[in-house]
């Protein structure tokens, strides 16, 4: 691992040094900005779908009038936002999709009763699955849902999937029944980022656009973020400190997941459409401990989101699942120590979010026994 620039601190009285944010390279995130409005839609996965259909499609061979016209008809489908998709890449082979994303909310969308539209949102990390389906307000329930997932399987020709990821809390019984009864995994996770950064570019190009669309609608079932809570003791570590990689250095420790058999988690930002130069500096945060590895497996376990330093209660807050904040670490406050603390907040924001997680035996090591990459998005707009 290339060295990491560090400050020397410890859990409980750490006496950081000030860090260092290089302006003179400058981030390029083209598409992770809310204020940018492509966020998704320039991956090219995106765009490809057909439209769900109730009717089968006939077996019988299509003449080239129909085929024209059957394609008029897609462009014209592509730009509606009333349309439903299904969709897998059909260079994806089906039986790699093991693990989906999923959403089941309502929308700021009215339908003809003047109730809430719920919509259906399913994706794989890679976006080679894409499927969407509208609900009426009246059938969201766990049958409705087992049904729905059934019927992806079947219309897709996919397995059924060994993992669902979902980041609503208020959706967890009926997820967690519905996946139960198909014997898969649910697993309540933010980092659902292809998700999340889909459901931010259909705000912006579908539920914008819909005939129903309600302005200002506030979403029904907003995101938790509960008071952070005491960090288990098996998650303590010795020392840590605020730290800085250059981007080439982090998808090398990306990529050395599994050839090193270390613990952690990357994130394929190419898939993500973040494009970041190789000399960016990303902000981390470097843990030390005796007990490393076991460290490291303990927090293998959660589904790890985000790492966030609130100057205020001078602590490093832990977010994992959907709705857990830990108190990670403690510090004295100084002015000192909240300038470092600022300044790496404001080191994460210029990455659009992005920043790391790392364990080590030691401060000084060059060798990561476990190793995050996290992005911390805001909320989808839904």
């Amino acid at each position: 691992m290339a060295t990491l620039s560090f400050n020397h601190t410890t859990v409980r009285t750490p006496k950081p040094k000030h860090f260092t944010i290089n302006p003179s390279k400058p981030v390029r995130i083209s598409l992770i900005t809310p204020s940018n409005k492509n966020i998704v839609r320039n991956l090219p996965l995106l765009r490809h779908f057909r439209t769900c259909s109730s009717v089968s499609e006939s077996s019988v061979s299509i003449q080239k009038e129909k085929e024209e016209e059957e394609k008029k008809d897609f462009e014209d489908e592509d730009d509606d936002p009333t349309a439903e998709m299904c969709y897998l890449d059909p260079e994806t082979d089906p039986e790699s999709i093991t693990d989906w994303e999923l959403d089941f909310c309502s929308r700021p969308i009215l339908d003809v009763r003047g109730k809430k539209l719920w919509e259906l949102v399913v994706c794989d990390n890679s976006l080679s699955l894409q499927y969407t389906k509208y609900f009426p307000n009246n059938v969201i329930n766990s049958i409705t849902l087992k049904d729905a997932i059934v019927t992806i399987s079947e219309e897709l020709g996919v397995p059924l999937p060994e993992k669902i990821r979902f980041f609503r809390s208020q959706m967890q019984t009926i997820i967690t029944k519905a996946s139960k009864e198909l014997n898969i995994k649910s697993i309540p996770s933010k980092r659902c980022l292809s998700l999340l950064l889909w459901l931010e570019e259909r705000y912006e190009t579908v539920y914008m656009r819909h005939p129903g669309f309600q302005q200002g609608s506030k979403p029904l079932l907003a995101l938790d973020n509960p008071f952070p809570t005491e960090l288990p003791e098996n998650l303590f570590g010795e020392r840590w400190a605020f730290v800085q990689l250059p981007y080439s250095a982090v998808r090398e420790e990306v990529s050395s997941l599994e050839t090193k058999f270390v613990f952690g988690a990357g994130l394929d930002l190419d898939l993500l459409g973040i494009e970041i130069d190789d000399k960016t500096l990303i902000p981390g945060l470097a843990v030390a401990s005796s007990r490393a590895t076991a460290l490291a497996a303990w927090m293998n376990g959660l589904e790890i989101c985000a790492v966030e330093a609130d100057t205020a209660r001078a602590s490093l807050i832990l977010s994992v699942g959907i709705s857990t904040r830990y108190v990670y670490a403690t510090y004295k406050k100084t002015p000192v120590t909240t300038s470092e603390a600022e300044a790496w907040e404001a080191a994460k924001k210029a990455c659009g979010g992005l920043h790391f997680l790392a364990i080590q035996e030691d401060l000084d090591s060059e060798d990561c026994i476990g190793f995050w990459l996290l992005l911390d998005l805001p909320p989808p707009p839904v």
